[in-house]
This record gives C-alpha cells, structure tokens and sequence, in this order.
C-alpha cells in the first residue's frame, strides 16, 4: 500500500522529534505501529451518484463521485458492511444529494464498528422526507448485517462543508455501541468520539496507565475526554478521584454509562468547556491529562496549567504543530517521555503522547 511502513514511521517520527525541537530531558519510546491496512474503524463516506447506482467515497473536484468501497484501510466487518449499504440506497430509493445542483436528500453514510463486531450505521439527510423508507428497510437491514446494533439519521439540511448537524434521530432501541477494549466497557452514542484506529487507541490508553502509575497519582482530570477513554483506563488503575469534561453532551452520555456499569463511583463525568470547566475549579489535581482536536490546548488552557499546581500534565496530540505551540506556553511543564503512535497508517498524520512533569513553580519539582 505505497511507502512502506518502516519508512512511514520514519517519516512521522522525524517530523514528531522536528516540530517539538530540542528538550532536555525528553526520552522517546520506539513507534508503536499496528496493522498498515484493515485497521479503521469508522467509515465516513460521501454518498453520490444515482438512486440506481449510488458510490461510496468522496467527491472529485467537479462535485461527483469517486467509489471508495474497497478502500483497505477499514476493517473487514466495514469493507464488507459498504456494498450493503449501497444496495440500502437504491431499495429506499434514498436520493443521493447533488452537491453542484443543491438537490437531493441523502449526503453522507457513516458505519463504525466495534471490537466484536458490533455495528452502528448513520445516514445524515437533508431532511426527514426518507426517514419513513429507511424504517421499512431495516428489518432487510438487520438480516443483511446481522452485527447491527444502532441505526440513527442526523439531519443536516444546510448546504455547506459541515459533515453532520445537531439533530440526531435514533432508528433502533439501542442508543450505544459497545465497545469493549482494554477490559473497559465503553459506549459509543452516535455523536461521541473515539479514535479511528482501535487496536492502536487501546495502546494509547495502556501506555498512559504505565506512565503514570508510579506517580502516585490520586485525583485526575480528563479534558476533551471524549467517551472517557483515558478517565476510565485511570480509574480502573487506581485513581481514585477522575474528572472527565467534554463538550459533546452525547460523548458524556456514553462515558456516564460506562462508569455506571463498571462500579465506577470515583468518577464524574461533565459536559462542558474543558478550558471554562477548568478556570472555574478551585485547585488542581495531581494529573490532568488533555487529548484536544488538532488546533490544540490553546493559550488560555495553557496559561491555565502553567499556572497551577499540577504535578503531571499527558498530552495526546494528533498535531504536533499545536502540541509544539502548547509546550513553549508551558515552559514549567516539561516533556520528559514520548510516544509515536501510528494511529493513521498510510498518511503523514499521527498520534503523540507525552508526559509533562513540572520542573518548577508553586512548590513542585
């Protein structure tokens, strides 16, 4: 599949080790790497084409589509769950929406599956005209796939580059996806976040339990926790008091469900600002860990951990561009250990964490 992979972390490791510069003290760990191809977990596919003969994929310049069903990046149980899908569309008589022409109802399918096979599939429409079809046909659905567990439709009526809009319709009882990883038992609800590459996010989340566990670490905050991956992980090690905050209400729905259904009472989940959740607290906990969307942290989180009493920031970046940005606002945080994570094989993106210990200020050292 084009470079191959020892070169590819290489590469990502060269601009991970460029971007951050020089830091005394920083010991990198080898590139962890998984599978170069059959490791996405989620499907996020522009629908084009015709009722008849509808793709899959993406749109080429001209606003038609490009099929990308046998695409190898997705997992098996995707690769093969993408032709029913399509068939789906033309028994539904689902319109494909027509970018140039503005016309049409059905703009994007997005499939995720789970480690066990589970699947969530969601159809974002213009409207709820074909809501009543996709009813109809999910029974064919279900005997076609029978690892379906949520089916939903979120409605985008607005023409503009926003993949989904802030409705969501739940076609199933089931509101999550299971996903068991780590012996964690997370729940994905349809606008939740989880990493794309799930063999290499169950790396991730181990890793950040070694770290830190001869820190001594007993309260924690997870900002941008997303459905609680890293809070859960800490929990089950041993932390006794875990905060995870999230924006995303749907994300902090699933997280309190998992909490609720492994014992979890140390642990809260909030569904708020993570910067204007934090200036709000009193004190700081012994760890704070931060796993932001590609522009980073910023400068107000930033100035905020600087400023702290916290011992022990992981940082889990999939820009080291920002994550560079962030560190020079934090000079009394500095890294000490770092990963590459190959979490997007066959592109120059990645995944980095780090362990930040601070080296002065306010009584730690």
């Amino acid at each position: 599949m084009g470079r191959p992979h020892a070169e590819q972390l290489d590469a990502v490791q060269a601009t991970a080790s460029e971007a951050l510069g020089e830091r005394p003290g920083l010991v990198w760990e080898v590139p962890l790497a998984h599978a170069e191809r059959g490791f996405r977990n989620k499907a996020k596919m522009v629908v084009g084409g015709t009722v008849e003969q509808p793709t899959l994929g993406i749109l080429d310049r001209a606003g038609h589509g490009v099929d990308l069903r046998e695409c190898g990046l997705h997992e098996p149980a995707l690769h093969a769950a993408l032709p029913v899908l399509a068939e789906l569309v033309t028994r539904a008589g689902l319109t494909p929406y027509d970018v140039p022409a503005r016309r049409g109802e059905l703009k994007h399918v997005i499939a995720t599956v789970a480690p066990d096979g589970g699947l969530m599939v969601r159809w974002v429409l213009r409207s709820t005209e074909a809501v009543p079809r996709l009813r109809k046909h999910l029974p064919w659905l279900r005997e076609r796939l029978p690892g379906l567990v949520v089916a939903a439709v979120n409605l985008q009526p607005e023409h503009k580059a926003v993949l989904e809009g802030p409705e969501e319709l739940l076609l199933t009882e089931e509101a999550a996806l299971p996903l068991r990883l780590n012996g964690l038992d997370l729940r994905l609800r349809p606008q939740g976040f989880f990493q794309t590459n799930t063999a290499v996010a169950g790396a991730l989340y181990a890793e950040a339990a070694s770290w830190t566990a001869g820190l001594g670490v007993r309260t924690a905050w997870d900002l941008y926790c997303g459905i609680g991956g890293f809070a859960l992980t800490l929990a089950t090690g041993g932390v006794a008091e875990v905060t995870g905050v999230e924006l995303s209400e749907e994300a902090v729905a699933g997280a309190r469900q998992s909490a609720a259904r492994s014992g979890l009472t140390g642990t809260r989940f909030v569904a708020a600002d993570a910067t204007s959740w934090a200036a709000a607290q009193q004190g700081a906990p012994d760890l704070v860990v931060v796993n932001p969307p590609r522009r980073g942290i910023g400068p107000e989180l930033a100035a905020l951990l600087e400023g702290s009493r916290v011992g022990h920031v992981l940082y889990s970046s999939c820009h080291s561009g920002s994550l560079a940005r962030d560190l020079e606002a934090m000079p009394s945080l500095a890294p000490v250990r770092g990963r590459v994570f190959d979490m997007f094989p066959q592109t120059a993106h990645h995944e980095m964490l780090l362990l930040l210990r601070r080296v002065r200020g306010d009584g730690h050292s």
